[in-house]
Parts: structure tokens; C-alpha cells; sequence
């Protein structure tokens, strides 16, 4: 009797399972666990009986629901919502003379790249329209291994020294407490930093809401150096010229769309390159200053809030991007392509701008951070035309196996050895640790500069959206801070700000010449001592 019930029962449950086989076709593929054993059943977990509770001997239930319990790695801190897009750089101009980067030896050479667009502050799933810088990161795939540019839509930053880079995300970012972000917090921060007006200028233009990705410009914003194969070098700013039309929204704009598609840029580039098959590119121009000229400018090259203008450092176009293909995989490729300044090559050298000497250490920390050690071993972040070849054979997620026993050097029994011909250049250096502000601090002028290359709408829209968001602010002392920096750019600039945020005039006014006093004080006393620390060393 027993034996014929569980005959009875085990054809009842056979059977079904044949009947929902019937429905995936003779053809299909087998659905595999991650040990690549086939699953029986992908639809039921195993229970104690028709009754009974669910077994914990389901391998393929804990392994499904552990791996979902997983699927989130840690979001990037900053640049946490982005967009991938693979192409190639095809170099125009012969720059062998100036330096050996592999990308840049003759004309017509192409490397392969893959582009990453971001937002910056907002979070991984954020509406598009936000208001906010976009990231502009590129991988080169060159035969001395990857570099990789990672720049910004604007061409200078909020801040000159890396030091306060946490505290001005923190700013940004929603409040501890309320898990709000709050125009009272960001302009509480930029109260304390004036070298942020020419950022906070762009960031509140239409600029600050671009309606698409392709329709950008893009910057390295930091100096680099190139250097050359006797060690020579010079300092460069890469900047990239869309060849598509420049598209930016109004606030008013942004929000419309926002309500319609929160994932525009998203969207666009899945349907123009995606769908449509349609290519995007953007010359690369590049500007050059030789070392002993870096003094030779009323504010200083190496500083991240200034821009180098084309009217005293000329730019010359030197290459072109070219944007063709989304990824296969959005996780494996755009969420897990790790980008980092020094991810350099020879012939690419940082600057000593302090900013990128502070992102040298950050991005790489990230992504160690995010996808562990292993990181530059993944397929999208992995070298397409030069081969890995260190001791480093352990940590998380190695998939390589090496029958390696040497995993150290020097070494008489492998013969594994570095290549002066990649030494570093050689900078002569004078003074002693210090920590004292750049002497050249030429806080306002730029952003004045680029408040009146702006239409008059353009203009109208700046000051409607900074003095609106300004408004929301009650402190009285902040809200006349802010309109004093916008003063000394351009008086009718300050003017309408310091109008629709309900500052006073006149305390606006002396706030203005104060903060003009302040920057020639410490400018004139930072020189002061960095004049004196080097005489000492002489």
C-alpha cells in the first residue's frame, strides 16, 4: 500500500513536471546553477510534503536568493548614476615629439575607448533632469596599457584643493538627518569658499541641466604633463568639442521632461546609438604651456577653478572621439567599469595641481572599495592591447590561475624586471612642507567672464535659478556672501541675485570690496612665505 502511494504520487509530480516542460520547447537552452549543473525546476522550491515547510537542502533556492541578497554593489560615492558608451579615439595630429603616449604616436592611429557619462552628486537611480555637473570619463585601450581621462562637462571645479573635496560632497549630499538635500547646507559650505563662484556660476546656468549626454562638451579639467622619450615635459588640458549641436534645458524645461521620463539622457543614448545606430564625436583639442610659463599668468594654471583661456594658451585640435556602440550589459560594463586619474601611462604624468593629486589616491581607493583589488581584472576595466604582468596573485575575485612561484623581485630565477626607459620624469624642487592657499586666487574674474559670453536668456536663467535657490536660505549673512561673490564677477550679475534672494544692497556692496581685500591679503602673504621657504633652500 505504502509503495503504491508513493509510486502514485511520484508520477502525479513527474508528470507535471513534464507537462511544463511541454511549454519551453524541445530546442531551449538548459537553465544552469552557478555550478553549471542543470536545474530541474525553477518554479517550486522543495517542502517536507505538499503541506510542509520549505527545505533548507534546496541548493538552488539559497543560491538564488543569496545571490539576489548580493546583486547591489556598494554605489560610487559621487558619479553614482551614469551611462556607458563604447568607441575609439583616432589621433590627427603626430604628437611622438612631445610625448610617448601610445595614443598620440602618428597621424590617423585609433584606440579603442570606453566612455562613461555621469551625474555627480545625485544617487545611482536619480531623476536625469537634476541639476548637477556631469561626469565625462574615457578609457583609453592603448598597447601600454589603459588610460584613463576622467574629466567634467564643466571645464573647472568648485574647489582648489582636495582637502575639502569630502566636506563639499558632504554639503551637497542629502542631510544626515533628514535625508534631505538642502540649499540652506550647500551655500552655508560655499560661504567659506570663494574660489567656487565660477563653478556655482556654471552650475546654475543652463549648463547645469543638459538635455543629453551627446549634446555636451567635455574636459580633463586638471593639468597633465606630457613627457617626452628623454624625459622632457611640458603641461597639457585636454578638452572635448561636441560636433553635435549643444543642447542644454532651462530649469523650467527639465522639470517638464522630468515628469514625462525621469532617465532622459538614459533613454537618448539608448535609442540615438542603441536603436538607431547612430554615432556621436567630439574633437579633442589640446593646450600646452612649457614649465617656466606656469608663473606667468595672473592666476594659477595648476588650479582646478580656472580655465585656461584660449586667448593667452591656444588650443589646437589633435584627435577626434567617436561614440558607436552601447554596452552588451549594463552591470558587467557601465556599473562595473572602474575609473581612476592614475590610471596612467608613460608619456602621461600627473601635474602638481593639488586637486589631482588628491583624485589620484581617491578613485583608485573607490574602486577597490566597490569591486575589491581585483577590479583592473574584469572584462570592461581589463587591458585590451598590453598584457598584466606583476606578482600580484591573490584577493578577492581572482579568476586568473598562475603556476607562478616567483611572486617577487628582483629575482634570479624569473627573469621579470622593470624598464628605465619608463622612469618618471624628473621635476627640480625647492622649499619645505607647507600648507598655505595658492597666492593667486582670482576668485571672481573667470565666472564674470562667462556670465557675459551667456545670451540674455542665458543670463536671465542663471540669475532666476541661483538667486531662487539662494532665497530659501534664512541666514541673511549667507545669502549677502553669496551675492557679494557673484558681485565682484559682474555687478549687474550680482545685482539680480542679490535681488531675488532678498540680500541688501548695501551690505552686498561692502561685502564685495571686504572680499576683494581678504584675497589680495592672502595672496600677498601666501607669496610672501612661499618666497621665503624657497630662499631658504637657495
Amino acid at each position: 500500500m505504502r509503495t503504491s502511494m508513493k509510486s502514485t504520487l511520484t508520477k502525479f509530480v513527474l508528470g507535471g513536471v513534464a507537462a511544463s516542460m511541454l511549454t519551453l520547447g524541445v530546442s531551449a537552452d538548459t537553465l544552469t546553477r552557478q555550478n553549471g549543473a542543470p536545474v530541474g525546476d525553477n518554479q517550486n522550491s522543495q517542502t517536507a510534503g505538499p503541506w510542509g515547510p520549505v527545505l533548507l537542502q534546496d541548493s538552488h533556492l539559497i543560491e538564488k536568493l543569496a545571490a539576489f541578497d548580493r546583486e547591489r554593489i556598494p554605489e560610487r560615492v559621487v558619479h553614482a548614476r551614469g551611462v556607458g558608451i563604447h568607441g575609439y579615439y583616432e589621433n590627427y595630429v603626430d604628437l611622438s615629439d612631445e610625448t610617448v603616449a601610445a595614443p598620440f604616436q602618428g597621424e590617423g592611429k585609433k584606440t579603442e575607448v570606453f566612455v562613461r557619462f555621469s551625474s555627480v552628486v545625485h544617487g545611482h537611480l536619480s531623476p536625469e533632469t537634476l541639476r548637477d555637473p556631469r561626469g565625462f570619463a574615457v578609457k583609453f585601450y592603448t598597447e601600454q596599457g589603459n588610460w584613463d581621462l576622467v574629466g567634467n562637462n564643466f571645464p573647472v571645479f568648485f574647489i582648489r584643493d582636495a582637502i575639502k573635496f569630502p566636506d563639499m560632497v558632504h554639503a551637497f549630499k542629502p542631510s544626515p538627518v533628514t535625508n534631505k538635500q538642502d540649499a540652506k547646507r550647500i551655500f552655508d559650505f560655499f560661504s567659506h569658499v570663494p574660489e567656487s563662484t565660477h563653478t556655482l556660476t556654471m552650475l546654475f546656468s543652463d549648463y547645469g541641466t543638459p538635455a543629453s549626454y551627446l549634446n555636451m562638451d567635455g574636459s580633463g579639467v586638471h593639468a597633465f604633463k606630457f613627457v617626452d622619450d628623454e624625459g622632457n615635459y611640458k603641461y597639457v588640458k585636454f578638452t572635448w568639442k561636441a560636433n553635435q549641436p549643444i543642447k542644454n534645458f532651462s530649469a523650467e524645461e527639465a522639470m517638464k521632461v522630468q515628469g514625462m521620463d525621469f532617465q532622459p539622457h538614459t533613454t537618448d543614448v539608448y535609442t540615438r546609438i542603441g536603436e538607431k545606430g547612430e554615432t556621436a564625436s567630439w574633437d579633442l583639442y589640446l593646450q600646452e604651456l612649457e614649465p617656466e610659463q606656469l608663473d606667468d599668468f595672473e592666476f594659477n594654471p595648476l588650479d582646478t577653478t580656472k580655465i585656461w583661456p584660449e586667448s593667452l594658451v591656444p588650443a589646437k585640435k589633435i584627435g577626434r572621439l567617436v561614440l558607436n556602440r552601447v554596452p552588451d550589459n549594463f552591470f558587467e560594463e557601465t556599473e562595473q567599469a572602474a575609473f581612476a586619474p592614475s590610471n596612467l601611462i608613460p608619456g602621461i604624468e600627473p601635474s602638481e595641481d593639488r586637486m589631482l593629486q588628491g583624485r589620484l589616491f581617491s578613485y583608485a581607493d573607490t574602486q577597490r572599495y566597490r569591486l575589491g583589488v581585483n577590479a583592473y581584472r574584469i572584462p570592461i576595466n581589463a587591458p585590451k592591447n598590453a598584457v598584466i604582468n606583476n606578482h600580484e596573485q591573490h584577493g578577492q575575485l581572482r579568476t586568473t590561475s598562475s603556476n607562478r612561484d616567483v611572486n617577487y623581485q628582483p629575482s634570479r630565477r624569473l627573469d621579470l624586471n622593470e624598464d628605465p626607459a619608463f622612469r618618471y620624469s624628473s621635476k627640480p624642487l625647492a622649499g619645505m612642507t607647507q600648507q598655505i592657499p595658492f597666492y593667486k586666487e582670482q576668485n571672481f574674474k573667470q565666472a564674470g567672464e562667462f556670465f557675459r559670453n551667456l545670451t540674455k536668456e542665458g543670463q536671465a536663467h542663471l540669475i532666476s535659478n541661483l538667486g531662487g535657490a539662494l532665497a530659501s536660505v534664512p541666514e541673511d549673512e549667507i545669502r549677502v556672501i553669496i551675492s557679494a561673490y557673484m558681485y565682484n564677477a559682474d555687478k549687474n550679475y550680482g545685482k539680480g541675485v542679490a535681488k531675488l534672494a532678498k540680500a541688501p544692497m548695501s551690505k552686498v556692496r561692502q561685502t564685495a570690496k571686504d572680499l576683494m581685500k581678504q584675497q589680495a591679503a592672502r595672496a600677498a602673504k601666501a607669496k610672501q612665505v612661499a618666497e621665503s621657504l624657497t630662499a631658504l633652500m637657495q
